[in-house]
C-alpha cells in the first residue's frame, strides 16, 4: 500500500499533474516568449539535478521501508536491482536524445513525449517482469537463455557503430503507424495529431512517442533479464523498476546537459551487461551473493565516473 501511495504521488509530481493548470495558463499567455527566451542549459541542468536527487532519495527512502518490513536480504536485492536498472536506463536517455534530434523536436516539447512514454513504459514492463519471473520459476534452463541474451546485448553494443541520428523511417513502429494514419511534418505545439481538410494526421510528436516506446521495449528485453539475475521476487522487481523509471524525465534533462562528459558510459554498459549475463549463466555452479554483485556494480559505475571526469578535466580543465 505504501508503495502505491508513493508511486501515485511521485508520478503526479514528476509528470506535472499538480501544476497542469498553471502551466496551461502560462502557455496560453506567454508561449511565444517562452520558446524564444528559454532558460540556459546550465539552469536547466541545475534544476534537473535537484529533481533527480529528489527521486533517488525517494527510492532510498522506500528501500528503508523494505529493510524494516522484509529484512536485509530483500533490502540488498532491491538496492542492487534499482542501481542496475537506473544505470541501464541511462542508455535510454542517450537514445531518446537521438530521437528528438532526428525529428527536430524542440526542447520545450520533449517533456510531453517523455511523460506519456514513462507511463506507457510502466504498463509495458510490469507484465514483462511477471512473465519473466514466472518463466524462471517454472523452467530452470531459462536462466541460461536470459544470461546468453545479456551477453549478446553486450557484444551487440560493442560491435555496433555509434550514431548521431536514428533512421526513423526504418523503425517497425513507425512503419506500422504509417499504415494506420497519414503523416504531416508540421509540428503544432505539443499535439500528437493535427487536422487538415477534415483528415487527421500524425505529427512528429506522435512519431517520436512511437519510436521512444519501441526503443523502451528493446531496452526492457535487456534490462528485465538483468534484474531477474538479482531477484525472483515480483515485488522487488516491480518496485525497483518503477522507482528507476520515476524521475526518468528529470534524469533525461540532466544528462542532456552532461552527455559529452559521460565518455566511458558505453563501455560501462557493455561491462555491466556482460557481467550480469555471465553471473546468470554460471549461477547454478557458482552462486554469487547479492551483496557481492552490488559491490561489483557500484565499483564499475564508480570507475566509469572517475575516468570520465579525469578525461573531461584533461580536455577542458576550466569546464570540469
Amino acid at each position: 500500500m505504501l508503495f502505491f501511495i508513493i508511486m501515485i504521488i511521485g508520478f503526479s509530481i514528476d509528470l506535472g499533474f499538480f501544476n497542469k493548470i498553471t502551466d496551461s495558463i502560462r502557455r496560453n499567455k506567454k508561449e511565444d516568449q517562452e520558446l524564444k527566451h528559454e532558460v540556459t542549459n546550465k539552469q536547466r541542468t541545475k534544476q534537473a539535478l535537484k529533481w533527480t536527487i529528489a527521486w533517488i532519495s525517494l527510492a532510498l527512502f522506500f528501500s528503508g521501508m523494505v529493510y524494516l518490513g522484509l529484512g536485509t536480504d530483500k533490502f540488498l536485492e532491491y538496492i542492487t536491482a534499482y542501481t542496475l536498472e537506473k544505470s541501464l536506463s541511462v542508455d535510454n536517455m542517450f537514445v531518446f536524445s537521438l530521437i528528438f534530434t532526428s525529428l527536430a523536436i524542440p526542447h520545450a516539447y520533449q517533456h510531453r513525449v517523455l511523460s506519456v512514454g514513462i507511463l506507457s513504459a510502466i504498463l509495458m514492463r510490469v507484465p514483462l517482469i511477471l512473465v519473466g519471473a514466472t518463466l524462471l520459476e517454472r523452467f530452470s534452463f531459462m536462466i541460461y537463455l536470459f544470461g546468453a541474451l545479456l551477453v549478446y546485448a553486450a557484444l551487440n553494443i560493442l560491435l555496433r557503430k555509434e550514431e548521431k541520428k536514428i533512421k526513423i523511417e526504418k523503425n517497425f513502429g513507425v512503419k506500422l503507424l504509417g499504415r494506420l494514419i497519414p503523416f504531416s511534418p508540421e509540428l503544432k505545439k505539443e499535439q500528437f495529431f493535427v487536422k487538415k481538410n477534415a483528415i487527421r494526421y500524425a505529427t512528429p510528436m506522435l512519431v517520436a512517442l512511437v519510436v521512444v516506446e519501441m526503443s523502451d521495449l528493446m531496452f526492457a528485453i535487456d534490462s528485465i533479464p538483468a534484474v531477474l539475475a538479482i531477484s525472483s521476487d515480483p515485488f522487488i522487481l516491480i518496485t525497483s523498476n518503477v522507482f528507476a523509471l520515476l524521475g526518468l524525465r528529470s534524469l533525461y534533462f540532466l544528462l542532456a546537459g552532461l552527455m559529452e562528459k559521460f565518455y566511458y558510459f558505453r563501455h560501462t554498459l557493455i561491462i555491466l551487461l556482460f557481467f550480469i549475463g555471465i553471473k546468470m549463466i554460471i549461477s547454478e555452479f557458482i552462486p554469487m551473493p547479492v551483496e557481492i554483485a552490488l559491490a561489483i556494480i557500484l565499483t564499475i559505475l564508480s570507475i566509469s565516473v572517475v575516468l570520465s571526469y579525469i578525461r573531461q578535466h584533461r580536455l577542458n580543465p576550466e569546464k570540469s
